[in-house]
């Protein structure tokens, strides 16, 4: 049988192989729950540029980004926006639904045509009743994402501009990045604005950084695609 995504999803968009009964919070449900959880889950296609979620939303559901990918950004209060992350097909956004705080803390918006699948609040907390180790997955995965932040901010205290903006252009590239004769290409454009979120500096600083990356050898800009010649993926 044709899998329910991939019908939605037609030719249109490159499907992630995870599925979300196979992901790490489901590790060790019976065969027929997760059928019973996948069949279940909640599809959403939607349109570069469409919101999955806006900050200040109840956290109400969380989503494997199936095909497509998202970025999260943040309205501080004096209105600037920071980009936070980005994040592809096969990963998770809105895992704030498993805190008590209730609203989603950043908006997540599509930065292409996008196939979410995903549950909700009260689907979660009748498999945790069930399954006490689905819990157990949830702690050991979201302190896993409480390390990763702590080597971002790192990556942030680094002062030359020029080596923080490198830094992070490798995390994208070894997230979102593709292995090419030349290098690894990031497989989407991004502006110099984008990277000025990304690495907490302005968009003139990071221009500057840019072209001299560029003249170093660092990074290659080709149609609009960064490379790295010295980055490799396995």
């Amino acid at each position: 049988m044709t899998c329910l995504c991939k019908q939605i999803a037609g030719n249109d968009i490159e499907l992630s192989p995870t599925c979300i009964g196979n992901l790490w919070i489901f590790q060790g449900l019976a065969p027929d729950d997760v059928q019973a959880l996948a069949k279940e889950a909640l599809r959403k296609k939607m349109k570069k540029g469409d919101t999955v979620f806006m900050q200040g939303d109840t956290a109400n559901e969380v989503f494997l980004i199936k095909g497509g990918r998202i970025k999260l950004t943040k309205v501080l209060e004096d209105g600037t926006e920071l980009m936070l992350d980005l994040r592809k097909a096969g990963d998770f956004v809105g895992e704030n639904m498993f805190s008590e705080e209730g609203e989603y803390p950043v908006s997540a918006v599509c930065m292409e045509d996008t196939l979410t699948c995903g549950f909700t609040r009260s689907q979660f907390e009748e498999l945790v009743l069930n399954n006490p180790t689905v819990g157990l997955q949830v702690i050991k995965t979201l302190s896993e994402r409480i390390s990763w932040l702590t080597t971002r901010v790192g990556n942030l205290a680094v002062t030359n501009i020029e080596d923080r903006l490198y830094k992070v252009l490798c995390n994208v590239a070894k997230e979102h990045g593709e292995q090419r004769p030349q290098g690894v290409m990031i497989q989407f454009p991004l502006t110099h604005e984008d990277l000025s979120f990304l690495i907490g500096t302005h968009r003139v600083t990071v221009t500057r950084a840019m072209k001299a990356l560029k003249e170093t050898g660092k990074i290659i800009l080709e149609n609009r695609r960064l490379i790295l010649p010295s980055l490799a993926i396995s």
